[in-house]
C-alpha cells in the first residue's frame, strides 16, 4: 500500500515564492562605505525574477554555472534565488582565496560568468584571462571605487536587471544541481561539492527548527558567515523560507562595524567563526541589543570566548558543527533540559561540545581505516562518520582516488571526535591536527582550548615539531592580547593543572598573528612549515 499524498518537489523555488508571497514587506539591509541601504521582499523578489531574465539575456546554458564573488548583500541573495530557480547552478567563490586557487575552481567548475562586487574587483580581473569559460563580468556597485574595466565581457548588473523581462520559476527535478561549494584546499586542490535542490531545502528544515538556528519570523537574522563560504550556513534560505528580515554586512567586515550593525539594526541572531567573534567582543561588550542566539562554527569554540560573551555581552555562543561537505550544519549545541539544573561547569563544558545531530542527520565515530562503531561513552576517540540527505556522496569530478564515503555509506569527515551516551559530538581534532608522541594521541584542540584560557592569550595554535626521541612534540604558538604580557613558563604553569604532563608542549613561540585560511580558520599548514626546523627540546 502506498501514501495517498502530493508528490511536489523540494526546490528552492518554492522558499522564493513563499517569501514573495507572505513576506513582502518584510525588510533587507545591505551595509556599504557609504550607510546602510533598505529594500523589502517584495522589491527583492520582482528583482530576483528579472535577474533571471538577464541569465537568459546572458546566454547561460540550461545546466550552466554562474559564479559570485561578491560579499553578503541583498544583490547575492538575488542572485542566489535567481540562478537555482532558473535551473542554473550557483557557484559560489571565494574572495579569499589565492590567485592560483581561483583560476583552478573557476575553471574546474566551468564557469560561464562571474557576478563580482567593485569592491573587489581588482582580485578578480587581472586573471580573467586564465579563465576561459567566463564569458562575462557583471559588476555589481557595492561602494567600492576600483576601475571598471572598458571591455566588452564587463556589464553593469543595474543596467542588466533594468533592461530585463522578469522569468517565472518552475524547477521540477528536486535532485538537480542547485549550488557548489569548494572546500578550502587544506590538503591538495580544492574539491567541489555539489548540492540539489532537495538538499537544500531539507537543510533549510533543520536550520530553522528549533535544535538548529531557530529562526523564525520575528527574528532579524545577519550572516556574518560570508554567502561564498560554506552556503552561508543556510542562513540565507532559511531566513527567507522563516520571513525573517535580513541584515548584510556589505564589504563593512571590520569589528566595530559589525558590532555597531548588531546595535542599530536590532539583530537578534547572527553567526560567523570564532575569529570573529574574538575581534568583535571589545566593541559589542557592554552595548544594549536584542541578540538571542550568535552561532558559531568553523572551528572549536574556545570556552573562554563562550564565557567572554556570557559575562560581557550577555549570552553564550551557540556551538553548531559543519561541513562544506554538510551543507553545512549537522549538528547544533543546544542543551537538553537534563542539563536545567546542572552546575555553571558542567554547563560550560556542554556548551562546549559540537551538540547533538540535527534531526535527519546520524553520526558515529570508528575505528581509524575501519567501519567498525566505537561506543558513545565519551572516551573512545574515533573518525567522525555521518549520513544523512544533505550530506555529501562525493566530489565533483575528483580526482582519481579521492573517497568521501565508506562502502556501508557514511561520510567521512576527516575529524576525531568523542560520543557521549546521548550522542553528543566532541569534536577531538583534525586528523592531520593531531600530534603523535611516543605512539599516543594528543588533542591540539584541547592544549589550545586551555592555553586560551589564560587571560593575556589572544589566540593558540598547537602544531607538531619533529622529536627524534618522540616522533613529534606540542608546539604552542600564542598570540598575546593588545597590552598585555606573559612568559612562556607563565603560559606553561597555566596549562599544567588542566592537561596530562605528556601533553605539556615543549615550547612556546610568541608570535604576532595565527595565520588564517581564506575562511578565517587557523591555518596549522601554514605555521607547521614555518616551524618545521624547529630544534627539538625533547
Amino acid at each position: 500500500m502506498r501514501g495517498l499524498m502530493q508528490d511536489v518537489p523540494l526546490t528552492i523555488d518554492t522558499i522564493f515564492r513563499h517569501a514573495e508571497a507572505h513576506h513582502g514587506d518584510v525588510p533587507i539591509v545591505t551595509n556599504s562605505p557609504t550607510g546602510p541601504t533598505r529594500t523589502t521582499y517584495a522589491e527583492w523578489a520582482r528583482r530576483t525574477r528579472r535577474l533571471g531574465g538577464v541569465l537568459d539575456t546572458l546566454g547561460v546554458s540550461a545546466d550552466g554555472r554562474v559564479g559570485t564573488f561578491a560579499w553578503n548583500s541583498a544583490r547575492h541573495l538575488e542572485l542566489y534565488f535567481a540562478v537555482p530557480c532558473t535551473g542554473r547552478v550557483l557557484h559560489t567563490l571565494n574572495v579569499r582565496l589565492f590567485p592560483e586557487q581561483l583560476t583552478y575552481i573557476a575553471n574546474h567548475a566551468e564557469d560561464e560568468v562571474v557576478f563580482v562586487d567593485r569592491t573587489v574587483l581588482p582580485l578578480l580581473w587581472p586573471l580573467i584571462d586564465t579563465m576561459p569559460t567566463v564569458r562575462h563580468v557583471v559588476v555589481m556597485d557595492d561602494g567600492g571605487d576600483a576601475e571598471v574595466p572598458d571591455d566588452p565581457r564587463v556589464h553593469d548588473y543595474e543596467e542588466l536587471v533594468a533592461a530585463a523581462e522578469p522569468v517565472e520559476f518552475d524547477v521540477r527535478d528536486e535532485r538537480s544541481a542547485a549550488a557548489m561549494c569548494y572546500t578550502s584546499g587544506t590538503t591538495g586542490n580544492p574539491k567541489g561539492v555539489v548540492y540539489s535542490h532537495r538538499s537544500t531545502v531539507l537543510h533549510t528544515m533543520a536550520v530553522v527548527a528549533p535544535n538548529g538556528f531557530g529562526i523564525g519570523i520575528d527574528d532579524v537574522a545577519m550572516p556574518v558567515v560570508p554567502m561564498f563560504h560554506a552556503n552561508a550556513w543556510g542562513i540565507a534560505q532559511a531566513a527567507p523560507a522563516a520571513g525573517a528580515a535580513m541584515v548584510f554586512p556589505g564589504p563593512m567586515m571590520q569589528p566595530q562595524a559589525l558590532a555597531d550593525l548588531i546595535v542599530t539594526e536590532s539583530v537578534t541572531f547572527t553567526a560567523g567563526v570564532p575569529t570573529i567573534w574574538q575581534g568583535m567582543l571589545p566593541h559589542l561588550a557592554g552595548r544594549p541589543h536584542r541578540l538571542r542566539k550568535i552561532g558559531c562554527g568553523g572551528s572549536a569554540v574556545p570556552p573562554a570566548l563562550s564565557r567572554a560573551y556570557e559575562e560581557q555581552v550577555g549570552l553564550p555562543i551557540y556551538q553548531a558543527w559543519g561541513m562544506t561537505e554538510t551543507h553545512p550544519v549537522a549538528s547544533g549545541g543546544t542543551l537538553a533540559r537534563r542539563y536545567d539544573d546542572a552546575d555553571a561547569e558542567t554547563i560550560t563544558a556542554q556548551r562546549a561540545r559540537q551538540g547533538i545531530p540535527l534531526f535527519g542527520v546520524e553520526a558515529r565515530i570508528v575505528e581509524a581505516g575501519t567501519t567498525d562503531p566505537l561506543p558513545w561513552d565519551d572516551v573512545a576517540t574515533g573518525e567522525l562518520q555521518v549520513r544523512g540527505p544533505w550530506c555529501a556522496q562525493e566530489y565533483y569530478e575528483a580526482d582519481a582516488g579521492t573517497e568521501l564515503t565508506t562502502p556501508d555509506g557514511w561520510m567521512k569527515t576527516g575529524d576525531v571526535a568523542a560520543m557521549d551516551a546521548f550522542g553528543s559530538i566532541r569534536i577531538a581534532d583534525r586528523t592531520k591536527d593531531l600530534i603523535k608522541s611516543g605512539g599516543e594521541w594528543i588533542s591540539s584542540v584541547d592544549l589550545e582550548n586551555a592555553i586560551m584560557s589564560h587571560p593575556a592569550v589572544a589566540e593558540a595554535a598547537v602544531v607538531a615539531v619533529p622529536s627524534p626521541k618522540w616522533g613529534e612534540r606540542p608546539l604552542a604558538c600564542v598570540v598575546l592580547k593588545a597590552g598585555e604580557t606573559a612568559t612562556e613558563q607563565e603560559i606553561l604553569d597555566h596549562v599544567r593543572p588542566q592537561v596530562a604532563s605528556w601533553w605539556l608542549p615543549d615550547a612556546v613561540e610568541f608570535i604576532d598573528e595565527v595565520p588564517k585560511t581564506s575562511v578565517g580558520k587557523f591555518s596549522k599548514k601554514d605555521l607547521r612549515a614555518r616551524f618545521a626546523e624547529f630544534p627539538a627540546t625533547s
